[in-house]
């Protein structure tokens, strides 16, 4: 071994990491949605377009005229980086893209857990003086998590007593208390002085989890905690997790069901805290919240008002609500909110869709919040059809399962909360429609609907 090659080798490190500090800049963008908002197939079609951009096709026009000067593009290119010994499982963004691609297109599976995927966009600078530096790179690291995860914010700050009754007096509410009577019924027959008895305590969890999948199930509701019960990621079966809210009084007597609730709950607060909350939350410095404000409008007046309520929460916390233990002393710099399946909606009725997320998110925006309309997967066309005896915009769709496309009439959809009269009609699922089949070769872009706007709206001033 050559004597010099430890500092050939070190001054080499130093030339890298002076290089990196001039030429790149590194931003945390965070994805998340309450439960079928669609953050995998989001994600997907926003790496694929950027791609395409950086080939050369126009797939996102409002961010590729971001990135022009005097008339001329600065992108010099758009690059997905290697895992390297990332902590994280990686985003499988091929697999997704080839879901899409497949002879039978189909929508890309779900992620269950917290992903990551970082590309880097290589940018020409605007003065003369920067160029002679050579081009900026900004790496984007791309975490994708279960918004289930985020709505147990506010969670943290609740002692498991308080948390019962709050969880409690809401499970008896009606709409919620019909699907959750077994699990309320099997509740008033315990004893929670009695000595803990691990068999019927890992029952009464099954029971809760029960109940709370059929509410998000049966009822489209979405504020629903622990969030983590209804989206575990790998950790289902660990014994902090086996807890359900409690009937008691005062401090539970030690050894006691109630005690080994209180304890099993105190340690999953911990867990989120140290695995979540302190370490991928703090580092977060843009947020894509991913809402499906149709599904919610037409499911109902429950799942609408709870979609709210989640909203209004999870905007507070994304703005570092104070006393949530500290967990942001500062607010993410930019969150983009984003009623999706806008395809769902003729182009003329979209804005009513926007006016609509607007008074959801209501006071709780901040002033780095944007609120936007979106499909990442655009997978109808507008058309007009007879209905009623009178013609209205519809858009046309291939639903999953069938080879036609047929038209499709979304109703009425306010621009605003929705008055009394509203919740006077029917309620109706929102049909799936099947997504158009992609070119298999990378670079060709996915269809979509204002992708290129939230990424102006999220990235604009670091470009």
């Amino acid at each position: 071994m050559n004597p010099l090659d430890p500092l050939r080798a070190l001054g080499a490190s130093a030339w890298q990491a002076a290089e990196e500090w001039v030429n790149e800049e590194r931003l945390h963008l965070a994805v998340t949605g309450l439960s079928r908002a669609g953050k995998t197939v989001f994600i997907t079609s926003l790496v694929e377009n950027l791609l395409a951009l950086a080939g050369g096709r126009d797939t996102l026009p409002k961010f590729r005229a971001a990135l022009e000067h005097h008339g001329d593009s600065r992108l010099r290119g758009v690059t997905l980086l290697p895992a390297g010994a990332g902590r994280l499982p990686r985003f499988d963004h091929a697999a997704h893209v080839a879901a899409l691609a497949g002879e039978q297109a189909a929508w890309p599976a779900r992620t269950e857990d917290v992903a990551e995927l970082s590309l880097a966009i290589v940018l020409d600078r605007r003065s003369a003086i920067g160029r002679s530096l050579g081009p900026r790179r900004v790496r984007i690291d791309l975490l994708d998590y279960p918004g289930e995860w985020l709505l147990d914010l506010p969670l943290l700050d609740l002692s498991f007593a308080t948390w019962s009754h709050q969880t409690l007096a809401r499970l008896r509410q009606p709409p919620r208390a019909a699907l959750c009577a077994d699990f309320l019924g099997w509740l008033a027959t315990q004893n929670p002085e009695a000595p803990a008895d691990e068999g019927a305590l890992r029952r009464g969890h099954d029971r809760y989890r029960a109940a709370l999948e059929a509410c998000r199930d049966q009822l489209g509701l979405r504020y629903l905690q622990p969030g983590r019960f209804l989206n575990p990621g790998p950790q289902a079966a660990v014994p902090f997790m086996w807890f359900f809210p409690a009937e008691f009084t005062g401090r539970p007597i030690p050894g006691s069901n109630a005690a080994l609730l209180e304890a099993r709950f105190d340690a999953y607060k911990r867990h989120m805290r140290d695995n979540f909350f302190n370490t991928h939350f703090r580092a977060f410095d843009r947020q894509v919240l991913l809402v499906d404000v149709l599904g919610a409008l037409h499911a109902g007046r429950a799942a609408f008002e709870d979609t709210a309520a989640a909203i209004a929460d999870l905007c507070r916390g994304l703005r570092g609500a104070p006393g949530w233990f500290g967990l942001r002393t500062t607010p993410i710099a930019r969150v983009a909110v984003v009623a999706t399946k806008a395809d769902h909606v003729p182009a003329l009725r979209r804005d009513n869709l926007r006016h609509l997320l607007a008074a959801l998110a209501g006071p709780a925006q901040g002033t780095a919040t944007s609120l936007h309309v979106a499909a990442a997967v655009h997978a109808t066309r507008d058309a007009r059809a007879r209905l009623g005896g009178r013609d209205v915009e519809v858009v046309e769709g291939v639903l999953l399962g069938e080879a036609q496309a047929r038209p499709y009439f979304v109703g009425d959809v306010p621009a605003g909360m929705p008055p009394e009269s509203f919740w006077s009609g029917a309620y109706f699922a929102l049909p799936v429609f099947r997504p158009p089949r992609i070119a298999a070769s990378r670079g060709m872009g996915v269809p979509h609907i204002g992708l290129d706007e939230i990424l102006v709206a999220l990235l604009g001033d670091r470009l």
